[in-house]
């Protein structure tokens, strides 16, 4: 019952003046004041997904969770929008709780609305998913990289709109100077941010993977991995030998990555046989891959 009351109460008269003045799209514009910063039960099919989501992997587990949650409890915290031209919105925040609302059938869902042109847009969503979601290193330092690049912020203003330690957004940002195999790695969770970290003075990225591997192969901690990479800039540590590689192999790696968009692995015995491994960084970078393959 309470529920019910909750979502009856959400909006009410707001959704109204929305249809009978679709034509709200700045906050100078009538009646833009009784609309913005209010919450209203939208459609789910009038709202598009944010192109600035700096999260590009949504568990589905996470998610069936979330959405078994919201059937029972509804959704306790309205998602954000902003207003685009007629009726129609874009998600600025809570695409999980968006996506959650559609997996269990529902038609509406609440949501605080804004208006915002294309750098708002992008800034908010960035730093609202940076404080909010649970990314992994790699996509907080693209996400802060992008709000450098593409918000001319400097690194003070951007720690300061984010509310992190200058020398925390310094931290994340150098992570994109590793190799981009241990970016994978790190974002596939087999190495943490602190064995990222230890390896960045590491400036060969041959050296980088020679240590990326020891310390999966090893199971090296945090603290293990420091210790390694000052024995290896020493040049106390002997590098793991690689395998010839068959001349077949050899000569078509370069073809094999070129092709895929990424640096492909390729192991293989005396005998010729072995395996290709091929590294995806999101779901829509494997169905790029699957369509290469088609």
């Amino acid at each position: 019952m309470a529920k019910a009351t909750k979502k009856q109460a959400l909006g009410r008269g707001l959704s109204a003046l929305l249809k009978e003045t679709p034509n709200i799209n700045s906050a100078t514009d009538k009646n833009a004041d009784k609309l913005v910063g209010n919450i209203i039960e939208i459609e789910l099919d009038l709202i598009e997904v944010n192109p600035y989501q700096p999260r590009t992997y949504f568990d589905e587990e996470a998610l069936r969770e979330l959405a078994s949650s919201i059937k029972e409890l509804g959704v306790i915290q309205p998602i954000t929008v902003r207003k685009l031209e007629g009726n129609t919105f874009q998600l600025v925040s809570g695409e999980r709780r968006f996506r959650a609302s559609k997996l269990i059938g529902n038609k509406t869902v609440p949501a605080y609305i804004r208006i915002a042109n294309d750098q708002e847009m992008l800034e908010m969503a960035l730093v609202e998913n940076i404080q909010r979601k649970n990314l992994d290193p790699i996509e907080v330092a693209l996400s802060y990289q992008r709000l450098i690049d593409e918000i001319n912020l400097t690194q003070e203003e951007l720690s300061t709109r984010v509310g992190k330690k200058r020398s925390t957004v310094t931290n994340y940002l150098r992570l994109l100077k590793l190799d981009p195999i241990l970016q994978t790695g790190m974002r596939d969770g087999f190495i943490s941010m602190g064995h990222g970290r230890a390896m960045i003075n590491v400036e060969n990225t041959e050296d980088q993977l020679a240590i990326y591997e020891k310390i999966l192969r090893e199971k090296l901690s945090v603290r293990q991995t420091e210790d390694l990479v000052k024995t290896f800039k020493n040049g106390s540590i002997a590098k793991p030998k690689k395998k010839a590689q068959p001349s077949f192999v050899k000569n078509n790696i370069k073809d094999f990555s070129n092709f895929f968009g990424h640096k492909i692995e390729i192991t293989s015995n005396a005998k010729g046989k072995g395996k290709i491994t091929i590294p995806f960084h999101s779901e829509e970078d494997f169905n790029r891959i699957k369509n290469l393959l088609k």
